[in-house]
Formats: C-alpha cells, structure tokens, sequence
C-alpha cells in the first residue's frame, strides 16, 4: 500500500534497524571506521550514516576518535553487562572458570547461543597456549565446536532441524559429517551430557564441552581446548566445573 500524501510513514522501528545496521557493521576487523566505511559497509547514503552516526555518538553508543573514525562507544558495553546470559554469567562462571584453567593451562570458554549460532562470552588462555580462532564477543558455528555442539544439543527442537538441515560436515579428525551423523552426535551429548571434539592441524587440539544449566534448562555451556587426542582425564573436570556453575546460578536466582 502507497503511504498517504502528506502524512509520513510510521519511521520508529525502521531508525532502530538502522542503528543496529550501523552498529552491527562493527566487528573483529572493522573496530574503527571512517564515515566513509559506515556508509559504504551499511549501504546508507552518506548524510544519512552521517546522522545516524552523530545520534549514536550523542547517545553514547559510539564515540569519535580525533582522526575521525568511529568506535563502538562504552555506553553499549554498560547496557550489555545487564544481560543475564552475558556479563551476569561470566560473573559466576569466572571462579570456576579459573580453578579449570589452573588444571589444564590452557584455554577454557565460556559461551550462549543465540539463534543458530553460539557466542562467545569470555575466554582464559595461557600466553603459550595454542592459538584459537575465537575471541570474546565473536560468533562460533554451533556444529562444528565443542561449546556449539553441546547447546545444540539441548536448543529447541526448531533450531536444531534448521542447523542439521543446513549442515555441510566438518573439517575435524571426529567431528561429524553429514546431517545424520550429527543428528546421531546430539542424541549421544544428551545422554552423555558432553561433548568431545577434535582437530589434527596445525597440531592435535582436543576440546571437551559441558552444560551449564540455570532457569528453564540450559543456558551456556563451558569447554577446554587442549593440547593432545585423549579426553578422559578431562571429561571429570569439565562437568564438574560446569555443575558448580550450575548451583552457582540456581542459589542466586531471585526468589518468588
């Protein structure tokens, strides 16, 4: 339908579509970016990035730097500590979180899903560790990671049809292949109640995930990732870390 002359159409939903379109062209390799690069990754004509982006930084959602390039703004990373599966998480998760990364060295994440993807909230590597891909905040492939597979797991029915439906194979020593075989994966994680995963380049990396489970099920799971093929001796580990964080949050959620 053809909006009436002289009225304007209703515009409140599509500026915050456009603010998160320009938010959301921020990410791992575009940190900084000039107005330029705003327009241009955002499709935006230039005048209109230029307005969006000053009521953004007015905001406090972003910030100018001198050379005239624009950062993510500290207000968002205020607002985003009040998410419960984010900082609120990470703060119970983080005491356990180290007691793991003291038995194993190396890295242990923590991650959510959201959607069909998982994310990362908070990583402990040592300065030796083996390199990983996967920063706080970056998104992971549900599954094809350890963390991935294990909220897949227990995602609602609808998202796992619509990731094993869209499911290419892995790249992995073990990890699954086709549809079905991870279709068969995922049955074994819920009875198991973890995951093991692997990769043999550059060098063997082992990853062992676990359910954390807070109100109405699963709510983020935790992993190692480990130099070497056995994952027995951390399976206990694991889980046991992932249980405590477990109790953690059901003595500190709000009562009535």
């Amino acid at each position: 339908m053809a909006p009436t002359r002289g009225r304007k159409p209703p515009v409140g939903e599509a500026v915050v579509d456009r603010a998160f379109t320009l938010l959301r062209s921020f990410d791992a390799e575009h940190r900084a970016q000039p107005l330029s690069e705003l327009a241009r990754r955002t499709g935006t004509p230039r005048s209109s990035a230029l307005r969006m982006a000053r009521k953004l930084v007015e905001v406090g959602a972003l910030e100018r730097l001198e050379d005239g390039r624009y950062v993510v703004g500290l207000r968002l990373l205020e607002i985003a500590s009040l998410a419960p599966r984010g900082h609120g998480l990470r703060a119970v998760a983080m005491p356990f979180m180290e007691d793991l990364f003291h038995v194993t060295g190396q890295h242990v994440l923590l991650a959510v899903r959201d959607e069909t993807e998982a994310l990362l909230v908070e990583r402990l590597s040592a300065h030796d560790a083996d390199p990983v891909r996967f920063r706080v905040g970056g998104r992971m492939p549900l599954p094809t990671t350890g963390v991935g597979l294990v909220l897949l797991a227990h995602a609602p029915a609808h998202v796992q049809e619509t990731v094993i439906g869209s499911f290419e194979g892995g790249d992995g020593d073990d990890v699954v292949r086709t549809p079905a075989e991870l279709r068969r994966a995922l049955a074994e994680i819920r009875r198991g109640d973890y995951a093991v995963g692997s990769q043999s380049a550059p060098r063997p990396l082992l990853t062992v995930a676990a359910p954390v489970r807070g109100a109405g099920g699963v709510v983020a799971a935790l992993s190692v990732v480990v130099p070497g093929t056995g994952p027995a001796s951390y399976v206990p580990a694991v889980r046991t870390a992932a249980r405590a964080i477990s109790r953690q949050l059901a003595s500190e959620r709000p009562a009535g």
